[in-house]
């Protein structure tokens, strides 16, 4: 039986980027008499291909602009892919970018419930699950507050909270967890490592290389937009090492 969660083949992801803003002095003078747009095709996945089975903790590691947060979103779909093929096999749920999914003007109650049923959750057993997901996320005295009122880091709790609360096949988690303080990233990684103890498939994008090696199974390098390397965590890590002693490269999205 395949026991892949996730298959990425030869994916090319491809953005178009408008300039407005007159690169050479006869564009501008060009510009006086007509607006010109100009746009620019940027590649920012080259081709990328892996697989992620059941019940691994697979991490996704470069610099930025490599295109990892890039592999998130189409695994979210929040992105479409230009071209390849895109397997996700389960429930997935994602805290990729702040404040995705809330509505700033509902509470923190009314906003899990919403997540919950963005997720296709009954809103009765969602509301179940708001003492527990309010206590992980220790922010009980601002349950009943609008989340436009919320801090960065109060927005990385309940989004963590709800993300791991609705116990997900497949947990995409990018490096929001960076705006925690050190005490609740700790307690983020015990529970994605409970995810891992129950079979459950992780997806982690981090610039924390210590995370990376003590949490993740196997790890996907990029740069500009290509694998580099894919393998076990400290050689990967190695590799990432050596790479960063080398010029960037142009930024992907």
């Amino acid at each position: 039986m395949d026991n892949t969660k996730i298959r990425f083949q030869n994916v090319i992801q491809r953005f178009r980027i408008i300039h407005n803003r007159p690169q050479t002095l006869r564009q501008a003078f060009a510009g006086l008499f007509r607006n010109r747009t100009y746009v620019q095709e940027f590649e920012a996945l080259k081709g990328i291909s892996f697989e992620v089975k059941g019940g691994e903790t697979f991490g996704i590691i470069g610099r930025n602009g490599s295109g990892k947060s890039t592999i998130l979103k189409i695994a979210a779909r929040i992105f479409r892919p230009t071209a390849g093929r895109v397997e996700i096999n389960g429930l997935t749920s994602a805290l990729i970018e702040l404040g995705a999914g809330f509505d700033a003007e509902l509470t923190g109650r009314e906003n899990i419930v919403l997540g919950g049923a963005l997720m296709g959750l009954d809103p009765s057993e969602m509301e179940g699950k708001v003492e527990t997901i309010i206590a992980f996320a220790e922010l009980k005295e601002f349950l009943d507050v609008p989340v436009k009122q919320y801090s960065s880091g109060m927005f990385a709790r309940l989004g963590f909270a709800v993300a791991t609360e609705i116990d997900p096949d497949i947990l995409l988690v990018d490096e929001i967890l960076a705006v925690g303080d050190e005490a609740f990233q700790h307690k983020c990684l015990e529970r994605m490592k409970k995810f891992r103890d129950r079979g459950k498939t992780i997806v982690f994008v981090s610039h924390d290389l210590n995370a990376i090696q003590s949490h993740c199974n196997r790890v996907l390098l990029l740069d500009h937009g290509r694998v580099v390397a894919l393998g076990g965590p400290q050689e990967t890590v190695a590799r990432y090492h050596e790479l960063i002693q080398q010029p960037a490269p142009h930024p992907a999205l």
